[in-house]
């Protein structure tokens, strides 16, 4: 809870400093820095209400999560079945999509936003125990949520007789091998399990049978960080932001050809030309030529979407998806061939192999792409592409699949004459790489 939160109406002032009015504090992630602007308030309250009540909260708040889907959060907690098992609660924070940047600068800035939601969201749905899987590699990140949890235990925020309200929760931080495919939730569930992380056939849903069999709730870390703020705030100011079927703030992550990239909080349904406008725009110089509205497993968009809402819907309509409004902007000095095959090559990487049509359609598409971008493209090789993709798409056993195959499919819908140009000229004489980098190199370093 912060100090900006009120239940006064909605100001139309485009910044929406809630989980990131913190962020600027001189050592923000301290537990007295975070009680001092009001943090673990909203807890005590929820504390003192039936735990049905606080489900029926978040679902008034029409809060959607914050992961990807935009599943309804309440409407999840209320999947849940009464079959005497525990429950769990488990935290994805395995962000790792090509350009998603903000659930780990949350983290990092305000893991105690995060540990507060944590206790709300599993007394709401009477879960004992809660994980926190964070990806391997951010061993920073790790380093702190440890520290805000055992900070939260000390105060009596976690454990037994939470706050001596009778309430016991324990709170796991487990850290991932650096596995894209984990952040696939049942993949996940196995990886915590300690088993090789490969999704599951579903049905049975996590919901019914997910950690050790058990009902299990799997949120975001921005979802599960935006419940403290509700409950202090109601759910009416929530909704006061934001548009229908998209209510509330968001963190977008812009990166790129930006003048200022970064993490910015602003309403749900905010445009790109917004957020540009906010930002300083496109670097100096150059203009847009495509970006990712949900990092790099969306469909690309082109200038022409510079005033599609960013709500969930919206995008939807205009042919892509807001996923996890990791907002890559590329200037006309990018080869569109290049991005798709970067893109491409991650996903080959990453894919399990656990399925024949994504464990070899990746590879394909790779060899395929690298030929287009050396210019030694082959008559019909763009008709392979899509062919390729309509053999994995759909067809995987999960969403790896589909996020592989959509980049290449959109880009070949707005600039085909790129990848055809493939055929003859490579992509680094159409579009010499030195010109696309954001950053100047000193002299004589190689780019």
């Amino acid at each position: 809870m912060t100090e900006t939160i009120s239940a006064e109406p909605y100001s139309p002032d485009p910044i929406t400093p809630v989980l990131t009015a913190n962020w600027g504090d001189d050592r923000a992630w301290k537990i007295t820095n975070y009680e001092r602007r009001g943090g673990y308030k909203a807890l005590r309250t929820a504390l003192q209400q039936p735990q049905g009540d606080l489900v029926q909260l978040v679902k008034d708040s029409q809060l959607r999560g914050r992961g990807g889907a935009g599943f309804p959060t309440g409407n999840k907690w209320g999947f849940l079945p009464d079959n005497g098992a525990p429950r769990y609660l488990v935290v994805n924070a395995d962000e790792s999509e090509p350009g998603a940047c903000k659930d780990m600068p949350l983290m990092m800035a305000s893991p105690h936003t995060l540990v507060e939601g944590i206790a709300i969201s599993s007394y709401a749905f009477n879960a004992h125990y809660a994980f926190i899987y964070v990806r391997g590699e951010v061993l920073h990140v790790i380093r702190r949520l440890q520290q805000a949890v055992r900070e939260a235990y000390s105060a009596g925020y976690l454990g037994r007789n939470m706050l001596g309200m009778g309430y016991d929760l324990e709170v796991i931080v487990h850290a991932g091998a650096g596995a894209y495919i984990c952040g696939e939730e049942t993949a996940l569930l196995d990886s915590l399990e300690g088993r090789r992380g490969q999704p599951r056939l579903k049905p049975p849903f996590p919901a019914v049978a997910g950690l050790y069999g058990s009902p299990t709730v799997i949120n975001n870390v921005e979802s599960i960080s935006t419940i403290p703020s509700i409950v202090a705030g109601g759910a009416d100011w929530f909704t006061s932001m934001g548009v229908d079927n998209g209510k509330g703030m968001g963190i977008f992550s812009l990166s790129g050809h930006v003048r200022n990239p970064g993490q910015i909080e602003v309403p749900l349904g905010t445009t790109l030309r917004q957020l540009l406008d906010i930002t300083g725009g496109i670097r100096e110089g150059h203009q847009l030529k495509f970006w990712t509205p949900g990092g790099s497993s969306s469909p690309i968009f082109t200038a022409e979407h510079l005033d599609t809402p960013l709500d969930y819907d919206s995008v939807a309509k205009a042919g892509s998806m807001l996923g996890t409004r990791s907002l890559q902007i590329f200037d006309e000095t990018t080869s569109v061939v290049r991005a798709v095959t970067r893109w491409l090559e991650f996903y080959k990487h990453e894919s399990c192999g656990k399925c024949t049509p994504c464990r070899e359609g990746t590879w394909w598409l790779v060899q395929i792409l690298k030929r287009i971008e050396a210019g030694q493209g082959q008559e019909g090789d763009v008709e392979k592409l899509l062919d390729i993709c309509d053999n994995v798409g759909g067809k995987s056993f999960c969403a790896l699949g589909d996020a592989a195959v959509t980049p290449i499919n959109s880009a070949i819908k707005h600039f085909r004459d790129e990848f055809e140009a493939g055929y003859h000229t490579p992509a680094w004489e159409l579009f010499p790489y030195e010109k696309n980098v954001i950053y100047a190199q000193p002299a004589g370093v190689a780019q």
